[in-house]
């Protein structure tokens, strides 16, 4: 398994779980007054960001025959 793979499994999981925690901490309210919701719609937008980069980065990488 290469790493470009690897990284087009994590990627999307990555992407999955930063989406998941944005909602989490939308729907629990009070998002820039409770520090907790703020700091998880923050770290849900940088998971999502990661993983939306690694999943570029390994279909940039692929070689240009690879898609045959």
């Amino acid at each position: 398994m290469s790493i470009l793979t690897l990284f087009m499994i994590v990627g999307p999981v990555a992407m999955l779980a930063g989406v998941a925690m944005m909602v989490i901490a939308i729907r629990s309210g009070g998002v820039g007054e409770q520090p907790k919701s703020t700091v998880m719609l923050m770290s849900g937008m940088m998971a999502c960001a990661f993983g939306i980069m690694l999943t570029a980065f390994s279909i940039a990488g692929q070689p240009v025959g690879a898609a045959r």
